[in-house]
């Protein structure tokens, strides 16, 4: 059995798990990097349904990282403005990119095509040892190190082993850190559609009794949506023909874009919060949707571990400067309060929006619109919002 030695190994090649390597090995760490299966190449003529607003504070990440600009000119589509209102109240939140002094909010960019690229990079990258196809079956770890046994009978030590391996994280199993999980008893049905009229590089999103409704500004005309809707309703519209689909999209929409016109293949996700009670055990942390999985309804999912990232990242930078260890127990301990700390009221926020937003009560119905109507009169509040959700 053969064991190597390294600064990080990160398990787990998605988003966040792609981009920690990658940073870490940018910095001068010996990194191995761990992935079950080969990430499947991005193809334009096949956009992939699952997409994110990725938010400018990233973008910078992996524009330090050497990778926004591939992906940026490969399809990552930005959005300039957002309109947020509620179908039963009324009122009507608006965020513009010019009055808040940039270029956009964000970009509407494909999982697929942030893999792929990121992928690629960490394949070039020469401080970068990947372990692919191969998984992890057992970790051990002392003051100093852990250790990670793969399925291929490869051992790789090192001073911090990362989990990023998504909900299911297996290196989270093995650390024996539990998480709590609620099930929205909701899926999040996406497609691409095309509609009468032009998207206006806006994102939209309507809140409905059942959940909410997101139209995202795509290339060639097309918009992403992303449907909250209740499990037997969200298996309904699956399975309904195209007409009636659409026929249904366009009345919960509100019409707002003219005619829903046509469609892609549509699918559906299961909703639900996930907190990890802890992402850090001994020389172990967790990143990502392995820590945290929240509701997609503001699109932060990706934004939020991709800070894990961009924390971590300081933490080590700090530790070297220093002369310091970067994964000693009293630093992973701080990183791990204020990523749990801004993870857990992320996820009770869009919670809380959820639910307020997504019921025909009527007392939250009276109170909502006012709330959207008197946040969008006043500049400063809105400024505050977008602020958070763009981390800058």
């Amino acid at each position: 059995m053969s064991r190597q030695t390294f600064d990080l190994v990160v398990v787990g090649a998605g988003v966040v798990g792609s981009a920690a390597a990658l940073a870490a090995a940018r910095d001068g760490l010996q990194v191995a990097l761990v992935e079950a299966h080969p990430p499947k190449p991005w193809q334009a003529a096949e956009p992939d349904l699952r997409v994110f607003a990725f938010a400018p504070d990233n973008a910078a990440l992996l524009d330090d990282l050497g990778v926004w600009k591939s992906v940026r000119e490969a399809r990552a589509w930005p959005y300039r403005r957002m309109r947020v209102w509620d179908a039963a109240a009324g009122g009507e939140l608006c965020f513009d990119a010019d009055a808040l002094g940039h270029p956009a909010l964000g970009h509407i960019v494909e999982n697929g095509l942030l893999v792929d690229r990121l992928w690629a990079a960490c394949g070039r990258e020469a401080g970068i040892s990947l372990h692919c196809p191969d998984k992890v079956v057992a970790i051990s770890q002392d003051a100093q190190h852990a250790t990670v046994t793969l399925a291929g009978g490869s051992q790789l030590r090192a001073k911090l082993v990362l989990g990023a391996d998504g909900a299911a994280s297996k290196v989270r199993q093995l650390a024996g850190l539990d998480a709590e999980a609620h099930d929205y008893g909701q899926r999040g049905l996406v497609a691409y559609v095309e509609t009468e009229l032009p998207h206006q590089d806006t994102a939209w999103q309507r809140f409905l009794p059942t959940g909410p409704l997101a139209f995202l500004p795509f290339a060639d005309g097309r918009c992403s949506i992303v449907w909250s809707l209740p499990e037997a309703e969200a298996q309904r519209l699956l399975a309904a023909d195209e007409a009636t689909f659409l026929r249904e999209l366009t009345r919960a929409f509100d019409a707002r874009l003219g005619d829903v016109r046509s469609v892609s293949a549509r699918a559906a996700f299961p909703l639900r919060r996930q907190l990890a009670k802890d992402c850090v055990a001994g020389r172990i942390a967790l990143a990502g949707d392995a820590a945290h999985v929240v509701h997609p309804l503001a699109g932060q999912g990706v934004n939020l571990g991709l800070r894990d990232v961009s924390a971590l990242r300081a933490q080590w930078r700090a530790a070297a400067a220093q002369g310091a260890d970067f994964a000693s127990p009293h630093r992973l301990a701080r990183w791990a309060r204020a990523r749990r700390s801004e993870n857990t009221l992320a996820a009770y926020s869009f919670e809380a929006i959820n639910r307020a937003f997504s019921n025909d009560a009527l007392l939250p119905t009276l109170l909502r619109g006012h709330v959207l109507g008197l946040a969008g009169r006043l500049p400063p509040v809105a400024r505050l919002l977008w602020r958070r959700a763009a981390g800058v």
